[in-house]
């Protein structure tokens, strides 16, 4: 059973401007990093006894951010001197503090009216595996110089393991990680499934070897909610205000049962339903994609050009008939490379996570109906959506997000190790998402967590936050990778305020979609008013 699709990639607008750009060259260049004196600042907040305690009293030193870029992309952003970064220092372990210690990429706005601050407003995008000093940047440009940026010095960390945070999960390197991409074998006998396995098992070895087993087993949600309490000393924080998304909704609400009497404000766009197992958890966004897919052909269908034709009921069948021929007969595409089954799929899920990348999906399926639209194209729109899920970069080299995610993952969830059980959970998924079944039949084979070389720390359940200040929910009607019953759930679960939005997005707050979902945060976050009873929202169009 392939695991549940990432909570979060990119944002939209960040997509549509990759999209715009994808030649951009490289620029700048790395200056120093700054570092972190433990044990010579002063400790904010609750601090534990003992060896911790020099974590939370660690002085940051703050510099200039370009060393941090996640990716090509942000070169430019992080060369703005609005941001300044630092390395946080943490235990690799905590239950060996005065052993190897990992060091926290993070990423800082500072107030611009500090006479009115408030504080930190610390932001995480999800993944597991995305950049939260990538993430606050574009959460900078929303905001503007508006309340949250006058009154908060906006704050991303990087988890540990995640984007330039070190010691790095490292599995596939670039051409190991296309070659993966390509390879769109799916053999459903005895000896295609232990094929299978066996690339699962060596995909485990190389990640243990290159990022290291004490690494592997302690990059779960148990142990950055301790980083983030780090941090939140470490900033001056005496309670935390969290800005969490996807798998950041699991980082926040693991925190507030860890930490409840530390929590100022925390707003949990796009929850993970806190209860649900792996298998429920990936038919039921296997379902919302489908969902996504059938409100994307319909809004397809009202145009002339669309390439799944105008009958809304027929574009499932009429899909098939563009990426099925794929199995067989790669793309080929202009950079030399070729578009398999595979690759298209993971491109148009990225399409599906908002309404405002179905155009570049319909064209991208235009390409796929007639390849000559590809001319004076450096690649096809579904390869670059692929590429941008994938963390691919201009140059050829891969952002090692998709690794992080496996790994993170594995040690999050209990993994699934009856091959009987895989192939159930493979026939729901198919039958939730009519659109995603390549025809090929289920497949019994065991992802790489099924033989994790570390076990894994934690598992799905109800979190109990006693004494938990009132945070807020929000949780979409379309969306397709966490679908809106589960914010009712973790709603329910931390006796949250819920915002309802009405759109296909996933995730919505502080991205400019919805203005009434960003005003009802943002009054949050500054005044702690929180939004009306049954408040709802929609996502603007377009």
């Amino acid at each position: 059973m392939k695991r549940t699709t990432r909570g979060r990639r990119r944002r939209p607008f960040l997509i549509l401007a990759a999209i715009a750009a994808v030649t951009a060259p490289l620029i700048g260049c790395s200056a120093p990093a700054p570092a972190s004196t433990l044990g010579t600042g002063a400790a904010v907040g609750p601090v534990p006894n003992g060896d911790l305690q020099k974590f939370y009293a660690q002085k940051l030193e703050w510099g200039p951010c370009a060393g941090f870029a996640p990716s090509i992309d942000d070169k430019a952003t992080f060369a703005e001197s609005k941001y300044d970064c630092t390395y946080l220092q943490v235990p690799l372990d905590y239950a060996q503090p005065n052993g190897k210690t990992a060091q926290i990429a993070v990423l800082r706005q500072k107030a611009s009216a500090p006479n009115q601050k408030i504080g930190s407003l610390l932001v995480n995008p999800g993944g597991p595996g995305a950049s939260g000093t990538e993430s606050v940047t574009s959460v900078s440009k929303v905001a503007g110089d508006g309340p949250l940026a006058q009154r908060f010095d906006l704050v991303g960390f990087d988890p540990r393991g995640v984007g330039a945070s070190k010691p790095a999960i490292h599995c596939f390197t670039p051409a190991e990680r296309d070659a993966d991409r390509a390879d769109d074998e799916a053999d459903n006998t005895p000896e295609g499934v232990a094929k299978l396995e066996q690339k699962a098992k060596d995909y485990d070895a190389k990640c243990e070897q290159r990022s290291g087993r004490d690494l592997l087993a302690n990059v779960g949600t148990r142990d950055v909610v301790r980083d983030m309490d780090v941090l939140r000393s470490a900033l001056g924080d005496a309670k935390l205000t969290y800005l969490g998304y996807s798998y950041g909704t699991r980082l926040g609400y693991s925190y507030a049962e860890a930490y409840p009497q530390n929590v100022r404000a925390m707003v949990l766009d796009g929850a993970l339903d806190p209860d649900q197992n792996l298998i429920d958890r990936s038919v039921a966004q296997s379902a919302g994609f489908q969902q996504a897919f059938d409100a994307f052909a319909k809004s397809c269908a009202s145009q002339p050009a669309c390439p799944l034709g105008q009958d809304p009921a027929a574009a499932t069948e009429n899909f098939k008939k563009l990426v099925l021929p794929l199995i067989k007969n790669p793309f080929p595409q202009p950079d030399g490379r070729k578009l398999s089954y595979s690759d298209a799929m993971t491109g148009i899920i990225q399409a599906l996570y908002s309404q405002q990348l179905w155009q570049p999906l319909q064209l991208g399926l235009q390409e796929l109906a007639d390849r000559r639209l590809l001319t004076d194209r450096p690649t096809g729109l579904i390869m670059l959506l692929a590429d941008l899920y994938q963390g691919r970069q201009a140059d050829g080299s891969y952002q090692y997000t998709l690794d992080a995610f496996t790994a993170i993952g594995c040690v999050d969830d209990k993994p699934v190790t009856d091959p009987a059980v895989t192939l159930e959970a493979d026939k729901r998924a198919r039958a939730a998402a009519p659109f995603r079944d390549d025809g090929r039949g289920p497949q019994p084979a065991r992802d790489p967590c099924a033989f994790w070389p570390v076990p894994n720390t934690s598992e799905p359940h109800l979190p109990t936050a006693k004494g938990l200040p009132p945070v807020v929910v929000v949780s979409g009607t379309g969306d397709p990778a966490t679908p809106y019953q589960a914010g009712v759930n973790l709603a329910k679960a931390l006796s949250a305020r819920l915002l309802t939005v009405e759109g296909n997005q996933h995730t919505v707050a502080l991205q400019g979609a919805s203005p009434c979902v960003d005003d009802a945060v943002t009054k949050y976050f500054t005044d702690l008013t929180l939004p009306p009873d049954t408040a709802r929202c929609a996502v603007s169009a377009g």
